[in-house]
């Protein structure tokens, strides 16, 4: 396919590509358009969930059908597939991870943590191992060379991008990489698989957060950590009691609904979790606006870039302008639904120049009273 390039340079002759394979459309074309480069091409398959507990289960990703599928494309397209066992490894850092972050009154991202452990670190690790020239995957972004190498773009696809979830790619590991469907939307690509004949074109995506299929974060955050459950109160910005709740697994910065607080002036909404004291703090919609934000474990793939920047702080936010001192993250207008242990991610244009993590926010309205 014209469209797609790999990057390989001229010659293929002799080339191998290991390629992410979580049974999907994308990981599938991805190793069909890398089979027909003339490389030797594999497919690697992590096994992320208890056999038992994966065969079967839908709406997610590297499960037992997926492995199932991964596996049948590979025999269709006459390469190599292997599978790896790598459920506890995931476990302890992916699914752990999430349930404590709960506990800590955080929201967090386990997308991130997949991609920087298993998918990307174990992976790599594997490729290398196999001889491979690189570790292909299906993510919508991009991958530029730059007068100073590797540079790591948004997806061409707005609605596809995947850049957000990828900030912690470090540069040794992006000159590795490859994406070939960046520069493609969704529907090319499920085009390309009925042109190529693959029984996975049809298949629906999977979900954001493949070990919660069922969307119940709070159910396997009180399976896996009992304690959850515990009973806390609901507080104004002063501190003020205005109901109980049943766990602050239940709530995360923004939230609106679920509070069961009536009789006030305006509609209340969860502007901080106190994991300490147990307590969610409300408040109006006022009280969410964030003036800056500390951002740990900072990771830069930017190189010597100084200029104007902007700053994603959900996934499903636009950039916006703002301004990094150290660790200080400092918005150019108030920004709202920034919340601890989601990502701050940084980029110049369409490129990522990095990101870190949220541990804290300056909410606005104490900065205006400040000045």
């Amino acid at each position: 396919m014209d469209d797609v390039d790999f990057q390989l340079g001229d010659a293929l002759t002799g080339k191998r590509i290991v390629v992410a394979m979580s049974g999907g459309v994308d990981s599938s074309v991805v190793a069909a358009l890398a089979a027909q480069t003339g490389a030797e091409t594999i497919g690697v398959t992590l096994q992320l969930y208890d056999h038992g507990e994966a065969t079967g289960r839908a709406g997610s990703c590297c499960a037992g059908r997926d492995i199932r599928d991964a596996r049948a494309v590979c025999d269709r397209l006459g390469i190599a597939h292997y599978v790896f066992d790598h459920e506890t490894r995931f476990r302890e850092t992916v699914v752990d991870t999430f349930a404590d972050a709960y506990l800590a009154g955080q929201t967090p991202i386990p997308c991130v943590q997949c991609n920087t452990g298993p998918k990307f670190t174990d992976l790599l690790s594997l490729s290398r191992d196999l001889g491979a020239d690189c570790l292909a995957t299906g993510h919508y972004v991009r991958r530029v060379v730059g007068p100073a190498g590797a540079e790591l773009h948004r997806g061409a696809d707005p609605a596809r991008d995947q850049s957000y979830f990828l900030f912690a790619t470090t540069q040794a590991q992006l000159d590795y990489l490859r994406f070939p469907l960046g520069a493609l939307p969704k529907a090319r690509v499920r085009e390309i698989a009925a042109e190529l004949g693959l029984g996975v074109a049809a298949k629906p995506d999977s979900q954001d957060i493949c070990f919660v299929p069922d969307g119940d974060y709070a159910g396997l955050v009180r399976k896996l950590r009992p304690e959850a459950d515990t009973a806390g109160d609901i507080v104004d910005l002063v501190g003020r009691r205005l109901g109980s709740h049943r766990g602050i697994i239940h709530f995360t910065v923004g939230q609106r609904r679920g509070l069961e607080i009536g009789g006030t002036p305006e509609p209340l909404y969860v502007v901080r979790v106190d994991a300490a004291t147990r307590q969610v703090v409300v408040g109006p919609r006022a009280a969410l606006a964030v003036a800056a934000a500390q951002v740990t474990g900072l990771n830069w793939i930017g190189g010597d870039h100084d200029g104007a920047i902007t700053a994603k702080v959900r996934s499903m936010a636009k950039p916006v302008p703002a301004r990094l001192d150290g660790d200080r993250l400092r918005f150019a207008a108030p920004e709202y639904g920034v919340a601890p242990g989601q990502a701050a991610v940084l980029y110049a244009g369409e490129r990522v120049l990095g990101g870190g993590w949220i541990a804290a926010t300056e909410p606005a309205l104490a900065a205006a009273a400040a000045a």
